[in-house]
């Protein structure tokens, strides 16, 4: 240490230390002519503010009632093997268990079998939002590019776009809605432990996929062609991928949550495909309950 910063030092101990002794002395020359205080008076202890709890919402949609409706729903394939309690050791139950109920050549070609679990808690969870990020879906992005037509001065979203869904779709037809529920429902303590994981302590995972389902219910029907626009660019940038930067001119499509800008890009004829096996889940996630 310098000697001008023990100096400092030394100089700013004995200015504490005179100001304490200062005050020191004032509080004794008013002890000395001060008259005495009166005896304090007894009073109630005051109330101790009410600890805040957390409030948790009631359950909605509870789980055993979904277990219910699918109870005497057959396991696909060999009979399954005790449900891993951990997430990290969730990966290879859940890839055999849909291999079992989709396929193998299926679930290769078209599922993320890695963190399988959080991908679909994290995709439930923002579908109804803004937007969903592609990197946490738990299915694989469609081939292909997002199509759009050139004509009238105008861009247009393409009929053809429709076709890239065509392996999806031919999935979702051929999914056993009762068999998926029953497997969602044997691993949902797995599900319910990701969506706590992911900031939801003590809210219920099943109750956010029915109002995520309730969502895409709730997309409208396309009337007409759809113009989409890029966003405007400042500066002397250009946008190099405008497939994944479209937006709907019609502000009653660009202002809908994520999951139902997937639907509107599926077209009409695929968006009610889609509806149609949402619903027969919902019945069976619900209970029957609207």
């Amino acid at each position: 240490m310098n000697r001008t910063l023990q100096i400092g030092i030394g100089i700013g101990v004995a200015a504490v230390m005179a100001a304490g002794g200062y005050v020191w002395w004032q509080q004794r020359q008013r002890a000395a002519v001060a008259p005495p205080a009166p005896p304090p008076v007894a009073q109630a202890p005051a109330a101790e503010p009410a600890a805040s709890v957390p409030q948790v919402p009631a359950v909605k949609y509870p789980i055993e009632a979904a277990a219910s409706a699918v109870a005497a729903a057959p396991a696909a394939g060999d009979a399954p093997r005790p449900v891993p309690s951990s997430l990290a050791q969730s990966d290879d139950y859940m890839r055999d268990a849909l291999q079992a109920l989709l396929g193998k050549s299926t679930v290769l070609a078209m599922l993320q079998t890695d963190g399988f679990v959080r991908r679909v808690v994290a995709t439930v969870d923002n579908l109804p939002r803004s937007h969903a990020a592609p990197r946490l879906w738990p299915v694989l992005p469609t081939q292909g590019r997002f199509t759009v037509e050139q004509r009238d001065g105008g861009t247009w979203l393409s009929p053809r776009n429709a076709n890239r869904y065509a392996a999806f779709m031919r999935l979702l037809d051929a999914l056993d809605a009762r068999q998926a529920v029953a497997l969602y429902v044997r691993t949902y303590p797995l599900f319910q432990q990701a969506y706590e994981e992911l900031g939801y302590p003590g809210r219920p995972f099943n109750d956010r996929v029915v109002e995520a389902i309730d969502d895409l219910l709730a997309t409208p029907e396309l009337s007409g062609p759809v113009a989409l626009e890029l966003p405007e660019v400042k500066g002397p940038y250009t946008i190099e991928r405008p497939w994944v930067a479209y937006r709907y001119v019609d502000a009653n499509y660009e202002n809908r949550s994520a999951g139902q800008k997937i639907l509107l890009r599926m077209g009409s004829a695929n968006a009610l495909r889609v509806k149609a096996k949402l619903a027969e889940v919902r019945r069976l996630l619900a209970g029957g309950v609207r």
